[in-house]
């Protein structure tokens, strides 16, 4: 059982974490174009500000989108597989089903109102140009922000050249960034010609500002100006041919790069292979060796930090570092010259390899709920490792892909974990290391619900096993087949399957994760039959095991069993009680299997209490989440005729009419809304406004607002994100509806309205 969730947001924009400096004409500009083109590109070289700029733009257009703005960084997707899927990841959209990704998304996004910015494309240029042109074609209401070193050359795309700062703006950023470092530090008559010297030098771009900035924690300005002077002198000499930009970038990191100290040369190499952010452990056990001591690691990272070539970045799991993708992009350059790569590629697939052995050992245990956070940061870092393995050994990865199998399942990412382990099973040799990739794989497709596909994998790992006296293969194919027959409504052939894999478990000594689930699904094929006693007896065994290790997460389905016991049982009140208990430990993990059946249980339990608007609206909230699970209740007739019983119930008590009403509001309900009114927390509700009958559209009476104002047809445009003529329509239709001839009227109307 897996699945996943993100809470219902209206947009994920991060937050500044420096001052904007400049760009004033680049913004108005930038959102004019989005008011009059649904594709907008920022092209432009590496640290000129692409990403900055997009941000703002993108925030100060954020009040035009109805469903917000969703930011989606792509520098760390090596596989073009996977853009379709990191979007979906970003903006909170998670299927369990074989349906394809594409598909999902535009479904998903089909009525929204939206902006999505993609941040560095140029990488997977061609896999994001197929996914934007699919999406603007299939959502009207979508607008795409996009910043790539080349354009999507998608139809209707239009491109702003983000150009390096002017001269004020520069040194603006140099004066803001110096005084941030070395306090009290002025922009005046007495330093402006060295600072007006340095920024012309650096051609205007703000990553190089930045970078020359930083130094004066150790150099003066007079000895930051000649040592940046002479250096771009000999570089200036040494150029010839391509993008003076490019090349005025690649000096400035050049310069910045021999700044630092061998060991920290050494380690920004090193470190370029880590994909999105690292923590300390993994940079001690990747980029040391060679001469470099663990130890040593700690000092030049802390270095690298001082000089902001690394970033380093607070998360609840610890700190964490990451290098800015130009400088990241050079560091690669340099660890390929220095012919490296290969080596410390390899540390850090053994590295991680390493990190998913102990984590699958741990996942039995209390420290599950950290590492599902862990596995979400470390995502690109995995997503790395496994091209790595594809790429270079092929047993590698399949070992990588099955320990992962914690990661697919039990942290909500079977749609990535199907795409990684197809790839194993079609290259795996014969072999213990397929026999794993092949139940994994197994389980994970009977989550999505491709039992065709699961029953094939399963079996030919059943038949491995018998043949070659594998027990741990024979149990776990086993085990997983049974739950394919379960599913399958097959309880005769399930349960015996279930008994022989519990058997071979209990046999080899085996106890976690997987033997308490066997257990569950084997109450539940007797809850099926109406033996509840057996059921109730396999799920306290089940509990008392979790309980004794810490283990949540199996623990919840055995919860969610014993509260579908209770309700049969008629004890209403402990019945209410585990489901939601059910319904908070699958929150926390982002399991969207646990949290729909754990919802679909306390609808039941609620139409048996004669709360037949909560029973409705708990039935409308899992209406839109199983589609992302599946079919309803698996498609099988015994899940789905507690469901059936309960739907009918609740229509006899309100009504048709009323039903579709209350289950419509439900099926409104944002996820973690849905869950929230689940469990009976609390929620802050906005008071309704007064409502005050009108002829106009909510577009309309917008418009009215901005021209009471005193705004122009101009400003509104720039305001709405709309095109002129597009506003100007609105104001004569205004008119129109309300009689009048000028837009001084219409002020008036709205000011009498408001009071």
């Amino acid at each position: 059982m897996g699945g996943s969730l993100s809470p219902g947001r209206k947009g994920n924009l991060p937050a500044d974490t420096t001052t904007f400096v400049g760009r004033k004409h680049d913004v108005a500009e930038v959102r004019r174009l989005l008011s009059e083109s649904r594709l907008v590109t920022l092209t432009g070289v590496g640290g000129v500000g692409k990403t900055r700029l997009a941000l703002r733009a993108a925030a100060d257009t954020s009040r035009a989108f109805r469903d917000g703005v969703w930011f989606v960084e792509l520098g760390g997707v090596t596989d073009p597989d996977l853009v379709v899927h990191t979007v979906l990841e970003r903006l909170g959209v998670h299927d369990d089903t074989v349906r394809m990704h594409r598909t999902v998304l535009v479904e998903h996004l089909r009525d929204r109102q939206m902006l999505m910015v993609l941040d560095n494309c140029e990488h997977v240029v061609a896999a994001t140009a197929d996914l934007v042109d699919a999406l603007l074609r299939g959502v009207p209401g979508l607008r795409v922000l996009v910043t790539s070193r080349e354009r999507l050359g998608v139809d209707g795309e239009h491109l702003w050249q983000v150009a390096p700062l002017p001269q004020d703006p520069a040194l603006a950023l140099f004066a803001e960034r110096a005084a941030a470092v070395e306090p009290g530090f002025v922009l005046d008559a007495r330093n402006h010609a060295e600072v007006s010297q340095i920024c012309t030098l650096l051609g205007g771009i703000p990553l190089a500002i930045e970078l020359a900035a930083v130094r004066l924690r150790v150099l003066s300005l007079d000895h930051l100006s000649s040592r940046l002077d002479n250096t771009f002198r000999v570089l200036g000499d040494g150029k010839r041919g391509g993008d003076p930009r490019h090349q005025t970038l690649h000096a400035a990191v050049d310069w910045s790069y021999h700044l630092c100290t061998r060991p920290e040369q050494i380690l920004w190499a090193r470190a370029s292979v880590f994909s999105g952010t690292f923590d300390l452990e993994a940079a001690e056990r990747v980029c040391s060796g060679d001469g470099v001591a663990p130890d040593q690691v700690m000092h030049s990272l802390m270095g690298l930090v001082d000089k902001s070539v690394v970033v380093s970045e607070k998360h609840p799991p610890g700190t964490r570092f990451r290098l800015l993708e130009p400088l990241r992009q050079y560091g690669l350059g340099k660890l390929r010259e220095a012919g490296r790569e290969q080596l410390v590629r390899e540390r850090h697939r053994d590295h991680f390899i390493e990190w998913a052995e102990r984590w699958e050992k741990e996942w039995f245990g209390p420290a599950q709920p950290q590492i599902f956070a862990l596995t979400r940061l470390e995502q690109g870092n995995l997503r790395s490792a496994l091209d790595f393995c594809f790429d270079s050994d092929g047993d590698h990865c399949v070992h990588l892909a099955g320990t992962l199998w914690f990661y697919w399942a039990g942290c909500g990412m079977l749609g990535e974990g199907r795409h990684w382990l197809d790839r194993a099973v079609s290259c795996a040799k014969p072999g213990p290391l397929r026999a794993k990739v092949l139940w994994v794989n197994g389980y994970v497709s009977t989550l999505q619900g491709d039992l065709t596909a699961s029953t094939r994998m399963l079996d030919e790992c059943h038949e491995y096993a018998v043949e070659s006296g594998d027990s741990s293969a024979l149990a776990y194919s086993t085990h997983r087949l049974a739950c394919t027959h379960l599913i399958g409504d097959d309880l005769d052939l399930a349960e015996s399957l279930f008994e022989q894999a519990m058997d071979l478990y209990r046999s080899q000594g085996t106890v976690n994760s997987h033997t308490m689930l066997a257990g569950v699904e084997l109450a539940i094929s007797a809850t099926f039959r109406h033996d509840f006693a057996a059921a109730e007896r396999l799920c306290v065994e089940a509990k008392a095991v979790g309980e004794e290790h810490g283990e949540l997460w199996a623990q919840a389905y055995a919860i969610w069993v014993l509260a579908l016991c209770a309700w049969v049982s008629g004890d209403l009140v402990r019945a209410d009680r585990l489901g939601r208990e059910c319904l908070r430990i699958k929150r926390t993990f982002h399991d969207l299997l646990g949290i729909v059946l754990a919802i679909e249980v306390l609808a039941w339990i609620s139409a048996s209490q004669g709360d037949a608007d909560r029973a409705a609206t708990l039935l409308g909230a899992t209406n839109e989440i199983w589609q992302s699970v599946g079919y309803p209740m698996f498609g099988s007739r015994y899940f789905g005729a507690p469901h059936g019983e309960c739907e009918s119930a609740t229509v006899s008590a309100l009504g048709e009419q009323e039903f579709r009403s209350v289950f419509r509001k439900g099926m409104d309900l944002e996820l973690e809304d849905a869950i929230a009114f689940a469990i009976g927390e609390e929620q802050p509700r906005e008071e309704a406004p007064a409502v005050t009958l009108t002829p106009l559209t909510r577009r309309e009476q917008q418009v009215a607002d901005l021209i009471a104002g005193g705004m122009t047809n101009k400003e509104i445009a720039a305001k709405l994100v709309i095109a002129r003529r597009t506003a100007e329509g609105h104001v004569e239709r205004i008119l129109q509806k309300l009689g009048f001839t000028s837009r001084a009227q219409i002020a008036t109307w709205v000011t009498e309205r408001r009071n």
